[in-house]
């Protein structure tokens, strides 16, 4: 191979699509329950924009963590907006942040469990009498906002204290479902965006469980001090119609203009 049609692959290769290698890369940090509706939503983005983005699932609360200790993040997708606030009140971000979602959460059981799903736990609480039970999944509350939705919910129904010594704990709610419809547990409480997908729907059945059950998970989003023109191009992008569009398909609610 000649010289000059090395280089030309070595061009092509390097830089695709005829521009010039991205150098800024902004590492995004979401919670654990956008992970369907993110990763479809950052393919778009990818398609119309020619940028990418590095994407991390994971728990708000050890997010919330590793952005006030200085992890390079730019962008902080939070599952609990109070994680956000305090980081802007630590002097960490931009600003108070956008509310982007409101989520929600649904009592999971896999193929075979002895619990048949239903809005208002009885069938959860008729197994659990019966000795039934052996294993129940949620994520941390510690630190996982939908872990404290689904301990909150089980509190308001009788059901935590009788469930407590059977606790699986997901480090956060993609582990939880994990547990939950991988037959680790008879069943478990995670995120209704993760029940839609077609890779845990078809392992089980589930009931979306009242909003009255538990506080409401108001999800938020913020630009970390220092954030570089593709995190803000991101940022703007998950706030237009197409992409609301995702998060509601995903089983996310917006929120009013009137609350951001």
């Amino acid at each position: 191979m000649s010289y000059c049609k090395y280089l030309l692959l070595l061009i092509f290769f390097i830089f695709p699509k005829g521009g010039l290698a991205q150098t800024d890369v902004p590492a995004i940090a979401a919670a654990s329950d956008l992970k369907f509706a993110v990763e479809e939503i950052a393919l778009h983005f990818r398609a119309d924009t020619r940028r990418e983005l590095r994407l991390s699932f994971g728990s708000s609360g050890n997010y919330f963590q590793q952005i006030a200790q200085g992890a390079p993040f730019q962008l902080f997708m939070s599952a609990d907006e109070n994680f956000v606030f305090k980081l802007h009140a630590a002097g960490r971000t931009e600003d108070r942040g956008a509310l982007y979602a409101t989520g929600r959460i649904v009592l999971f059981v896999p193929q075979g469990s002895p619990i048949q799903p239903d809005a208002a736990m009885a069938g959860l609480k008729k197994a659990l009498a019966a000795g039934q039970i052996r294993r129940f999944a949620i994520a941390n509350p510690e630190h996982a906002p939908y872990g404290r939705a689904a301990e909150q919910a089980l509190r308001k129904l009788g059901l935590w204290e009788g469930l407590r010594e059977r606790m699986v704990l997901g480090e956060n709610v993609s582990q939880a479902a994990q547990f939950a419809a991988g037959g680790s547990a008879q069943g478990g409480i995670f995120a209704y965006s993760l029940a839609l997908a077609p890779q845990l729907s078809k392992l089980g059945h589930y009931a979306l469980l009242p909003e009255e059950l538990h506080d409401p998970l108001r999800q938020r989003m913020v630009l970390i001090k220092g954030a570089g023109d593709t995190a803000r191009a991101f940022h703007a992008y998950l706030q237009q119609p197409a992409a609301q569009a995702i998060f509601v398909r995903h089983g996310f609610t917006l929120p009013q203009a009137a609350s951001k």
